[in-house]
């Protein structure tokens, strides 16, 4: 990991590249670097740290109208100059940028340090090149065969982009479990790992298929799998708008994307209820209708934010939709044997839809012969086509590390999903279907104005406890999942430890931790055992701890026991997420910016985990 860019056309590549590198740092990574072919030799530059470093290396004299840039999420080898990608075969020929990951790097290690070969980093990357150049020598090939040869040989997950000084107007791309996309413009071509780098430059895109190589020239590309079968590429259009993956009028990316929850709903919910509110549209859904309407049990794989989603998901399911619902973390799917029937469905949800762990489970579950039913924000990506059937956000891009409009967005189509269950199954009234199907049709005013009331409350609340060393996080039913969501945002961008759990837990080991230094968070608004959240409450405050408690607009009880509330409009209950995630948001996020913190690119994190 984490993010490649390449040009082949008629223009100047480096700046190109330096731009798009840009445009990758929301993915989170380490080091970056670039590579290009100058007076017959391969040239390398790289730096550890921010990409703005790098362009402090390269001058603005530096013309190629070929090139490799990276910019990489440690796996192999701590951050460093040496670790950085771009990386050379050990006599300088061949360059290589690498997303995922070699998991059979030792052993072709070892046999090529048997055959001479010496090694600069610590890296499985390094590795593959010289894998390559190897092949290349000893086959008596060219780059492109040498490419495949060697990649028959390997294990693991990889996207990569590969140059020869010996053929300095060919690049070559290949992928296989992780993102890849080729921009296509006149006579000229882009790579990169999402279509950010070269949109301004083109709309037109390929998206690279498992074990599928391309062999990329000024003028010509050509692809083909491992297998050396020729493919026909197919070039879709973008929508996605300039504009969309720009900061704008906002100080980041991560305040902008959670003041754009409103509309990112409104999109998700566009073209999908009924004007009289009588039934829903989901296509992948209608195609199916038999199959949900005898599911046995559905199963909801999904990995950090996207699995709190996932959780809401089963509380919605359940409740309205009355049918068994499993939420499991698609990285444990995977490495066990999951009991999944071929009258089973299996929901997978991922922003990215590049998920590593998440795209590996859908792959088990479809062998297994479960229905697999993808929940994506990126059209076109590895699990919505693996997937088959499915629903897209429709959020726009998610820029920012930690995720905030695609959670909501998720928990919108999962909200969607269980109301057309229950309708299927006859498990719900049409008074009752309507209700709340017109309520999540009008939420985004509501979000708009609890936006609105309570940033600058959050952001004197963040101020009080910005130096807090830990959180408690408490919610029931419902409010449950939000409380872990709330704890992950605080956890990855202001590096507080916070932990979320289910309210009545709290006295079974939790509440040992609280005292005047603790603060907690209870979602406590009066939709749903309200009484026995009050109890809680009490239980904290006579344990002298800090109270912040997420009530709804009008409460009187919990007002006279918690420090501080936050008071958010009254919504139906299982819209409640959509409306109590908010305050938790921005209290994260103005105590991390209080604290002095990257909010867009949280250390350590990257935006599209592409390694299990």
């Amino acid at each position: 990991m984490c993010g490649i860019v390449a040009y082949n056309g008629g223009r100047n590549a480096i700046p190109i590249i330096i731009s798009g590198l840009k445009r990758l740092e929301y993915r989170g990574y380490d080091s970056a670097g670039i590579a290009y072919v100058k007076k017959n030799k391969m040239a390398v530059i790289k730096k550890s740290g921010k990409v703005k470093e790098l362009s402090k290396s390269i001058s603005d004299a530096l013309i190629s109208s070929i090139g490799l840039g990276h910019t990489r999420w440690a796996t192999h080898g701590s951050p460093s100059d040496k670790n950085a990608h771009p990386h050379l075969s050990m006599g300088g020929e061949l360059a290589i940028v690498h997303n995922g990951i070699i998991e059979n790097y030792g052993s072709i290690k070892e046999g090529l340090q048997n055959r001479g070969y010496e090694f600069r980093s610590e890296t499985d990357t390094e590795v593959l090149i010289n894998l390559i150049d190897d092949v290349k020598k000893n086959e008596k090939v060219n780059l492109f065969k040498a490419v495949q040869l060697a990649l028959s040989q390997i294990i693991g997950a990889y996207s990569i982009a590969v140059l020869d000084v010996a053929d300095p107007e060919t690049l070559i791309v290949a992928k296989k479990g992780s993102p890849l996309l080729i921009g296509v413009g006149e006579s000229e071509y882009f790579v990169a790992s999402d279509p950010s780098p070269f949109l301004e430059h083109t709309k037109n895109v390929i998206y690279l298929n498992d074990n599928e190589i391309a062999k990329i020239t000024k003028s010509t590309l050509e692809i083909r799998t491992i297998q050396n079968e020729l493919k026909r590429p197919y070039i879709q259009k973008l929508t996605l708008e300039l504009n969309q993956i720009e900061k704008g009028n906002y100080e980041t990316f991560m305040l902008k994307e959670i003041y754009e929850q409103p509309q990112a709903i409104l999109q998700t919910l566009r073209g999908r209820i009924d004007p009289n509110y009588e039934f829903i549209k989901l296509r992948g859904l209608n195609e199916n209708i038999d199959f949900f309407k005898n599911a046995n049990k559905i199963t909801i794989i999904a990995c950090g934010t996207s699995w709190h989603a996932g959780l809401v998901g089963e509380y919605l399911i359940e409740g309205l939709a009355k049918v068994p619902v499993e939420v499991e973390y698609a990285s444990e799917f995977l490495y066990r044997d999951p009991l999944i029937s071929k009258n089973d469905i299996v929901i997978a949800i991922s922003q990215s839809g590049e998920t590593a762990d998440t795209l590996s489970a859908v792959n088990l579950a479809k062998e297994k012969g479960a229905l697999v039913y993808g929940v994506c924000n990126v059209v076109g990506s590895s699990i919505a086509r693996e997937a088959g059937v499915g629903t897209y956000t429709h959020a726009g891009p998610e820029i920012g590390v930690a995720s905030t409009k695609s959670f909501t967005s998720q928990v919108t189509v999962l909200i969607l999903v269980a109301l057309s269950i229950a309708k299927l199954k006859n498990n719900i009234s049409n008074s009752t279907f309507k209700v709340i199907t017109k309520c999540l049709f009008d939420i985004s005013k509501k979000m708009n104005c609890a936006l609105k009331d309570i940033d600058n409350q959050t952001k004197e609340l963040a101020k009080l406890y910005k130096d807090a060393k830990n959180f408690l996080f408490l919610g029931r039913g419902i409010s449950f999942p939000v409380a872990l969501e709330g704890a992950l945002k605080l956890k990855e961008i202001s590096y507080i430890h916070a932990e979320g759990y289910p309210a009545a837990e709290m006295k079974h080991g939790p509440i040992a931790l609280i005292d005047n230094n603790m603060p907690t968070i209870i979602i406590a608004t009066n939709k749903f055992k309200y009484e026995k959240l009050l109890t809680n409450a009490e239980e904290i405050k006579a344990r002298s701890g800090k109270l912040i408690a997420i009530v709804t607009s009008g409460d009187k009880k919990m007002n006279k026991i918690a420090d501080h509330i936050i008071e958010v409009p009254d919504v139906e209950r299982f819209l409640s997420p959509l409306i109590t995630t908010l305050p938790l948001q921005l209290l994260s996020y103005h105590i991390a910016t209080l604290r002095g913190c990257d909010v867009d690119q949280p250390r350590n994190l990257a935006k599209s985990v592409t390694v299990e």
